[in-house]
């Protein structure tokens, strides 16, 4: 729910001249003052564009830009910086530190208005995803402003975002001491599992928590959840990542999604030998997407238990690694899309999904690690350009059966190199290829499905090298711009190569392990992984690069490098008298697009943080300012009190960017 209000200047009568001047000059947009432009959710809109109409930063005075403000979130033991704050009604909200606390701020000097932690439980100390809650839900309810929050500990709070208050009416009462009577509904009693109130369900069976806030649509809390990571997992016992929905008004359960399909339901005949009793996660972690007009949620989601090994679960796994659309009233399925079959590869699908309206209608897009954008019809799910199944290459790992194909698009072409070979290693020099091909000589190199090996592989291989893996990611969500339906998609190419060991090996990296049976294998900690000599990376440039692609016709409107080529590497002696253009700096930043132009964060050659601008057509730079420190995860833009800020989230602190008074 965007609010966008214009000032508008009025003259008498017997001024007619001056007047019409006037109002010629604001027709043609060269006076004109946008007193408040919002940011509702933490990509802004439902459709998660991470886009704004604010426009009085402009290219012309964007060096300008200075600090407003500093928010310190040290107090709340902040740490992640994942948390993109939303601008509603005349106030900042957002979430900090491992007990996220829920904090409002007073968004034009940057005081802290009120705040509201949870009372302690072992569900909370648990959490591996403590201080990554990305942001809050919010919603008018009856004319009051609620602001919602899913904990570590896996309970939804409604607070009255005027006071900070729990929402009375809202839930009920906690079996826990020091919880509040109204406001609260722990989520684990919906799920369908034993639990303790206090310490949760037991780790045997798994755990369940939060890193996403939800989402309202019509008046229905839509909740996502996480698990652990699943390299961090031995047993292939777990929870599925069930999704829920719950009345906004009330808090009254309303309806729960089996993101693993029980007997009858579709999908099931996906889960081979009964896996679907006793495996669990698909969670979804990712921020979720919303068109109110349809009345649906579009949910990414990641794999089952335990990444890079999948035996004990064969079949495609529906929902695993997927895009599921669900009607918001009543939790059924509308459509859904798989864009891994069985996902032992760590290709969760890690932003939300954008929507914009193009020339092919309503679409929904999903960026993904793999290097590929997804794109369908947002109501039926008809992908706009076909995706094919492609055969991949079948697991050497005992007990691995992997799908013979994956589905990839056709359009838009990838916006990353996908898989790894000779071809994409570093050739700036003969030498420094031969030194490339040397470093990879040992590891099992393939396309973009390579299949992992075990430690001791026939092959004599130490490590099958996945890539990309990660060309999208958390940190830095693609953006989009409404009016030309061009997403913005910032990409670092770069491999892993874990290999597996024995599930009893993977065991003892663990102090609390969920479930009870080991798996037959699962990831190494740590273990090799190439590197050049020479100190620079092994595969070509550019090593980092923002991409922007028209959604309109499919195609690759431009690519530019992100930051600039690193000081270490453009002074390297074997570079000496070659030209190796700009290569990026292989580091990833965070984007907002507003009404003028592309803003994004990254570091020039020495290092130094900046934010830069450009031609959202051409992707040309237009202006650059040094700030304070190097941002995380998103940012935004909105407009309070007629003065339009830039929101960079620098590590424990929240900076506010603004132009001089």
């Amino acid at each position: 729910m965007k609010k966008i209000r214009q000032l508008i200047f009025y003259t008498p009568k017997s001024n007619y001249s001056l007047g019409a001047l006037c109002l010629c000059l604001i027709l043609n947009g060269n006076i004109s003052a946008q007193e408040t432009v919002e940011w509702t959710t933490l990509g802004n809109d439902f459709a998660h564009t991470r886009s704004t109409s604010a426009t009085q930063i402009t290219p012309e005075n964007f060096s300008e830009l200075e600090v407003a403000w500093t928010w310190d979130g040290a107090s709340f033991e902040a740490q992640s910086g994942r948390s993109t704050p939303s601008y509603i009604n005349g106030k900042l909200f957002t979430v900090a530190g491992a007990r996220r606390h829920v904090v409002a701020i007073d968004p034009q000097s940057g005081s802290t208005i009120w705040s509201y932690r949870e009372p302690d439980t072992g569900r909370w100390e648990y959490s591996m995803r403590a201080d990554y809650g990305k942001g809050v839900g919010y919603a008018n309810i009856d004319g009051r402003d609620v602001i919602y929050m899913i904990s570590p500990g896996f309970f939804l709070t409604a607070l009255d975002a005027e006071t900070g208050q729990p929402l009375e009416g809202f839930g009920g009462p906690i079996a826990i001491e020091g919880f509040p009577d109204t406001g609260v509904v722990d989520l684990l009693k919906d799920l369908g599992h034993p639990y303790d109130p206090y310490e949760g369900i037991p780790l045997e069976r798994g755990y369940i928590t939060s890193s996403s806030p939800p989402i309202v649509v019509n008046d229905v809390v839509v909740v996502g959840n996480s698990a652990e990571q699943g390299y961090n997992q031995s047993r292939i016992e777990n929870v599925p990542g069930d999704i829920l929905g719950y009345d906004a008004r009330s808090g009254e359960f309303l309806w729960k999604f089996n993101v693993i399909p029980q007997p009858g339901e579709y999908g099931h005949e996906t889960w081979a030998n009964d896996a679907w009793q006793y495996t669990g996660d698909i969670s979804s972690w990712a921020p979720i997407s919303a068109d109110q007009e349809l009345g649906l949620v579009y949910i990414p989601t990641n794999g089952v238990t335990i990444d890079y090994y999948g035996g004990h679960h064969p079949g495609d796994n529906l929902y695993g690694t997927s895009l599921i659309t669900l009607n918001a009233r009543t939790g059924e399925r509308a459509w859904h899309f798989q864009m891994v079959h069985h996902d032992i590869w760590n290709f969760d699908t890690p932003t939300a999904p954008i929507l914009l309206e193009t020339t092919n209608g309503p679409i929904v897009a999903q960026a993904t690690k793999q290097g590929y954008v997804y794109v369908f019809d947002r109501e039926t799910g008809e992908p706009i350009w076909p995706i094919e199944e492609v055969p991949m290459p079948a697991s050497t790992v005992p007990g691995e059966t992997l799908s013979p194909t994956q589905p990839i698009p056709t359009k838009p072409a990838p916006f990353d190199y996908t898989g790894s070979s000779e071809e994409l290693l570093v050739d700036f020099t003969p030498e420094l290829k031969r030194q490339a091909l040397e470093a990879v000589a040992e590891f099992q190199m393939g396309p973009l499905f390579n299949p992992p090996i075990q430690a001791n592989h026939p092959s004599g291989k130490l490590a099958a090298l996945m890539c990309p893996s990660g060309s999208v990611n958390i940190t830095h969500p693609p953006v989009a711009d409404p009016d030309s339906s061009v997403i913005y998609i910032m990409s670092r190419y770069g491999c892993s190569s874990r290999r597996l060991v024995s599930g009893e090996e993977a065991d003892t990296y663990y102090d609390a392990p969920t479930g009870v049976t080991l798996s037959r294998y699962a990831a190494a900690s740590g273990g090799p992984s190439p590197r050049h000599p020479a100190g620079l990376p092994l595969w070509k440039p550019p090593y980092s690069k923002i991409t922007a692609i028209d959604l309109n016709s499919g195609d690759h409107l431009w690519m530019q490098p992100a930051g600039y080529t690193p000081d270490r590497i453009k002074n390297l002696p074997e570079l000496s008298g070659v030209d190796i253009g700009n290569t990026g700096s292989g580091a990833v930043g965070q984007m907002v697009v507003t009404g003028n132009m592309l803003i994004y964060s990254n570091v020039t050659g020495d290092g130094t943080p900046h934010l830069f601008s450009l031609d959202k057509q051409t992707g040309a730079e237009l202006a650059r300012v040094e700030v304070p420190a190097t941002t995380r995860y998103g940012m935004s833009s909105w407009v309070h009190d007629s003065k339009q800020y830039v929101i960079l989230q620098t590590g424990s602190s929240l900076t506010a960017m603004a132009l001089p008074d």
